[in-house]
């Protein structure tokens, strides 16, 4: 999305150099603007989007997070925005993007942002809730209880309309409490929890 670009651009410092290369892995609808090669899941039409998926004259590939057919340090910087909320592994996510990449960029909703939008009901769609803190990501699948249908779209709806209003104001002003922005250089430590609260994968590095 051409909004996402725009706060990123304002907030995130993706200090990307000439020449480097760089992967959006997950890019569908809205690539990387400074992407050199794209990847997605999804070749096809996708609820997980909502545009149709975006090919131009960088490589594309279609690529599974979890298995990732490049080599080690293959790239320079992978950008991965809004994709680990929907993998079945989180663990494996995680180590393939520090495999192929020397350092990247990881955007998620919040649980905030899910519950306001009623992305919660929604069958197949947000399998974790993330939270960022310092040089840590936390995984929390979403519990049965909380996979319900609040019954209220408006903020959706508000988040979306082409007339400004208090609720967008919200969400620009302190969009911090809508989306984890997390850069990351070398690696980064993860812990992965189950609904059932069980510590279900971790890596510890630099805690």
């Amino acid at each position: 999305e051409i909004e996402r670009f725009r706060y990123q651009a304002a907030l995130v410092n993706f200090d990307i150099k000439e020449n480097e290369r760089v992967l959006d892995i997950g890019s569908g609808g809205d690539p990387f603007p400074y992407a050199t090669h794209l990847a997605d899941l999804f070749e096809g039409e996708t609820g997980h989007r909502a545009a149709p998926l975006v090919q131009d004259s960088r490589p594309f590939q279609v690529v599974n997070i979890e298995r990732m057919p490049y080599g080690d340090m293959e790239f320079d910087f992978v950008y991965c925005s809004h994709v680990l909320e929907h993998v079945s592994d989180p663990s494996r996510a995680c180590e393939e993007l520090m495999r192929i990449g020397r350092r990247g960029y990881i955007e998620t909703p919040t649980r905030l942002s899910d519950i306001m939008l009623n992305f919660t009901h929604l069958p197949e769609h947000h399998k974790w809730y993330i939270v960022a803190a310092g040089n840590v990501l936390f995984f929390f699948e979403w519990s049965d209880k909380d996979c319900r249908n609040t019954g209220h779209d408006e903020f959706f709806h508000m988040h979306h309309s082409p007339y400004q209003n208090p609720f967008q104001d919200l969400i620009h002003s302190h969009r911090d409490l809508f989306v984890n922005m997390f850069l990351w250089e070398k690696s980064f430590a993860y812990y992965v929890f189950s609904k059932n609260g069980n510590l279900k994968g971790t890596n510890q590095h630099n805690v």
